[in-house]
């Protein structure tokens, strides 16, 4: 029974991070280097909101959590890879990620590239792995790979950062925005709780998951260029006002500032009546909630 909103969290944080260094923990001597540049990226902060994501879908739906931190990790180490391939030069090109130096700049610029390669071709092997262990049946592997892997591709996380690159400097409407950021920031948030009901096997309850990411990936996405604009360095772990610099169309350029967040109030709402079809929600709710008044 969910008691407590920063103890539940803080508690699968931890877990969270636990399993995240076991992929690490061993760092063959010739190839110590892209290990290293792993971990030090995995470990270097953040919510870890997409595994939470993952694990408490599933515990909604009935499952155990606790039986599939590894699976939760895969999302986290997406999230991860995707992290240090925006940040390289050819990309937005920035020099800090969570108030520390870009994995590039810690790393060599080749090596930060094949530590995200890394991290984009291990959770497939996790899942295959937790399959021919006994941990999941095949078809659950089969299903969580074909989320997964449309959530990263063209049709997901890489598409949306095409959109990206080929609309900086350009007006875009609210609605190519929209495609841009249900696809770059969206798509694997709603991996994330998709993937959880699967491995609880509540099949009937995908389209609630999903529908329920859309819009709480999009008020995420406003909240954070947001933030781009209105918080600090300190705060946010990177530098401000990057976006304008690099001429991005935003929800605060294309909305303003106010019905920005008047948007991510609506978004964040639907979220909330949303989850009125899951049980025992208390935890998300309050979650949910909270990013919406996040500073970081």
């Amino acid at each position: 029974m969910y008691k407590d909103l920063n103890t539940t969290l803080d508690d699968y944080c931890k877990k969270i991070e636990d399993h995240l260094l076991s992929f690490t923990a061993d760092k063959p001597a010739l190839r110590s280097i892209v290990y290293e540049a792993m971990e030090y990226s995995l470990m270097a902060g953040g919510k870890r909101l997409r595994p939470v994501l993952m694990l408490e879908f599933c515990r909604m739906c009935g499952g155990d959590p606790d039986k599939y931190l590894d699976l939760a990790c895969t999302i986290e180490m997406i999230h991860t890879f995707s992290l240090i391939h925006d940040d390289l030069p050819c990309m937005d090109d920035d020099d800090f990620r969570r108030g520390k130096p870009s994995c590039h700049k810690a790393f060599p610029e080749s090596i930060a590239l094949l530590a995200g390669d890394a991290l984009n071709t291990l959770p497939f092997e996790v899942i295959s792995e937790n399959a021919l262990n006994g941990v999941i049946d095949p078809r659950t592997a089969v299903m969580l790979v074909s989320v997964l892997s449309k959530a990263v591709g063209c049709e997901g996380m890489i598409g949306g950062q095409v959109i990206d690159l080929m609309s900086e400097g350009k007006d875009i409407s609210v609605e190519d925005l929209n495609e841009l950021q249900s696809h770059k920031t969206g798509a694997l948030i709603e991996a994330a709780c998709v993937m959880g009901v699967i491995l609880a096997g509540k099949y009937n309850m995908i389209a609630h998951a999903a529908a329920y990411a859309s819009a709480l990936g999009r008020a995420f996405q406003i909240v954070d260029d947001i933030l781009d604009v209105t918080s600090t360095f300190e705060e946010l772990g990177k530098p401000i006002g990057s976006d304008v610099q690099q001429h991005k169309c935003t929800y605060v350029s294309a909305l303003g500032l106010d019905r920005a967040y008047i948007e991510a109030q609506k978004l964040t709402s639907e979220a909330l009546s949303i989850l009125d079809s899951f049980e025992d929600n208390g935890f998300l709710q309050e979650l949910t909630s909270k990013l919406l008044n996040r500073r970081s």
